[in-house]
């Protein structure tokens, strides 16, 4: 356990700043304070130890829903770190709290705790029997999910062991998680869960995931996912010709349902549309019971994401209706409209303390910042106006999400001494007065 000050203390960065002249100059103080280059020094220091780790955890599968292996050995990684406390919480997401001085006394106090959150998601897009062992090829790390969003969890766990290395203090409570569900069908259930209505406030929101460094992510990609279901009694293709077919009412699904969202992602706010997925038949000769498809839409906009949304669900309700006119006997079709997916859009403004925080980090070391949209485990709280950013992990990869995915270690410890930073600038450095 670390020591808590009971001295005055003084405090370096502040949580709220009035200008962002201001955001940069402290950012640029703060990357100078003796501590917190001590917590830099570490960092590099702890390079082997990172990259042992990295191989590691990727090395644990973690599936989509079936998170709890890794779960258990990052819990355990980050006790063994010096978090204060350590738990698992009920949707599955690792919490690590690591008090602030601040946050101390407003405990006792009975006043609101600030807290600042750093993170990385445990789940990867893999089933449970693909091989996740890493090879290695000269100075490239080879392994499904290595660096999506392996290395953004090691890193998380780096930042936490230089914090503690260099005795850091803050003033507000910071958090370090590790988070289920961000990939795929997930659809960011662990993150639902953590901003969920009467759960524990997180003022503000770090995340890392994907590597290299520059990438500022600011603005939520909004998206809806459904699986549709056409069923009916099925049959011989000659002898039970005349019932409704489920895979002609997906054929027509597809074309009705194009024809409108051609027109509405034409103009107005960047919005796609996707059929990701087809299924159902049991043979050529064979009316199925079943047909199925997957289907993704995004937008930029929460409005135009509605309104595609509502011509999604006209044009398979036209397919149901006309398809079930056509047959010449047996009973009707059914439809069902399975939403899988529901990730919510937003932005934080460019010239909010954070962004400008984060902006300025990125050119400290080295790299000149870009703003982007992408939809990520920070689209809950920009969602919901929290200033949240999903920034990389450092170091150089590709090929997420195949199995041939890669990360090399060039500069990869610039990454952690950023997000180290910006946590900190965030959270506000505090120092007893000697």
């Amino acid at each position: 356990m670390r020591p808590i000050f009971a001295a005055l203390l003084v405090v370096l960065t502040m949580p709220i700043v009035l200008s962002a002249q201001d955001a940069i100059d402290e950012v640029r103080k703060l990357a100078g304070h003796p501590t917190i280059e001590r917590a830099f020094e570490i960092i590099e220091e702890l390079e082997p130890r990172t990259i042992s780790d990295l191989v590691k955890l990727t090395q644990v599968a973690a599936p989509p829903f079936m998170e709890e292996k890794r779960a258990a050995v990052y819990a355990e990684w980050l006790a063994e770190a010096g978090a204060d406390s350590v738990f698992i919480d009920d949707e599955g997401n690792v919490v690590a709290i690591r008090f602030g001085l601040g946050g101390e006394r407003s405990q006792t106090t009975g006043g609101e705790v600030r807290t600042v959150a750093i993170s990385g998601h445990l789940d990867t897009v893999f089933p449970d029997d693909m091989d996740v062992t890493v090879r290695q090829r000269g100075d490239t790390l080879f392994a499904p999910g290595i660096g999506d969003d392996t290395r953004g969890l090691v890193s998380v766990l780096t930042v936490l062991r230089a914090l503690e290395g260099a005795g850091v203090e803050t003033q507000a409570d910071v958090r370090l998680i590790g988070v289920v569900g961000e990939e795929g069908v997930g659809d960011l259930r662990g993150m639902k869960h953590l901003f969920r209505e009467g759960g524990d406030p997180i003022h503000t929101w770090i995340d890392v995931d994907g590597t290299g460094l520059g990438s500022i992510v600011n603005k939520g990609l909004g998206s809806h996912r459904f699986r549709v279901t056409f069923r009916g009694p099925g049959g011989h293709s000659w002898g039970a010709f005349g019932l409704a077919n489920p895979a002609h009412a997906l054929g027509r699904a597809i074309r009705y349902f194009q024809d409108v969202a051609d027109t509405l992602t034409r103009t107005g706010p960047r919005t796609s549309y996707n059929v990701g997925r087809l299924g159902g038949g049991t043979s050529v000769n064979s009316i199925p019971f079943e047909a199925q498809m997957e289907v993704d839409m995004r937008s930029e906009s929460e409005g135009s994401l509605e309104r595609i949304d509502a011509a999604f669900r006209a044009a398979m309700a036209r397919a149901l209706t006309e398809e079930n006119d056509l047959r010449r006997g047996g009973p009707e079709l059914e439809l069902e409209l399975d939403q899988i997916g529901d990730r919510p859009s937003g932005e934080i403004s460019d010239t909010d303390p954070l962004v400008v925080r984060a902006q300025e980090v990125m050119r400290i070391f080295g790299s000149e910042p870009q703003l982007r949209r992408s939809s990520t485990d920070s689209n809950i709280p920009i969602s919901l106006g929290i200033p949240a950013v999903t920034i990389g992990s450092g170091g150089v990869g590709g090929g997420a999400h195949s199995p041939g995915e890669w990360w090399i270690n060039r500069d990869g410890h610039l990454g952690i001494q950023a997000g180290l930073l910006l946590l900190v600038s965030e959270a506000g450095l505090a120092q007893p007065v000697p």
